[in-house]
């Protein structure tokens, strides 16, 4: 008799392994990332983004905001009291989210070259 071609001899495994993993994101972060989103569910109302549409360019924006001001040794947004990275984090997921339900109005600027420059700057061994 040949061995399963799964770590164990439930057949669950087998369909459980082709689906999406979930297991690589750190529990920490979801829960950062709850209270920024139930932050944002106080002041616009829970899943507003799927009533509406919304611009990448209001979610890049803030996003970035949140993102340097925890760069430049602010953790915490002093408005909500909540993680500046949990802030950046439910700004991509409701662009995320928005893109996949169709209700994104995607007014990011004509594509750039930027990941070219990267290649190109990135120092070789």
């Amino acid at each position: 008799m040949t061995a399963p071609a799964y770590p164990d001899d439930n057949p669950k495994t087998l369909v459980g392994l082709k689906k999406p993993p979930i297991q690589f994101i750190p529990p920490s972060a979801i829960v950062f990332l709850g209270q920024a989103m139930a932050d944002g569910a106080k002041k616009y109302g829970p899943m507003n983004w799927r009533e509406k549409r919304v611009s990448t360019s209001v979610y890049y924006d803030a996003g970035m905001r949140h993102r340097m001001s925890f760069w430049d040794g602010e953790d915490v947004a002093p408005d909500s009291l909540v993680h500046h990275l949990a802030h950046s984090m439910a700004c991509d997921a409701i662009v995320l989210d928005a893109l996949v339900t169709g209700n994104l109005n995607d007014d990011r600027p004509i594509k750039g070259s930027l990941p070219d420059l990267i290649v190109q700057l990135t120092k070789k061994d």
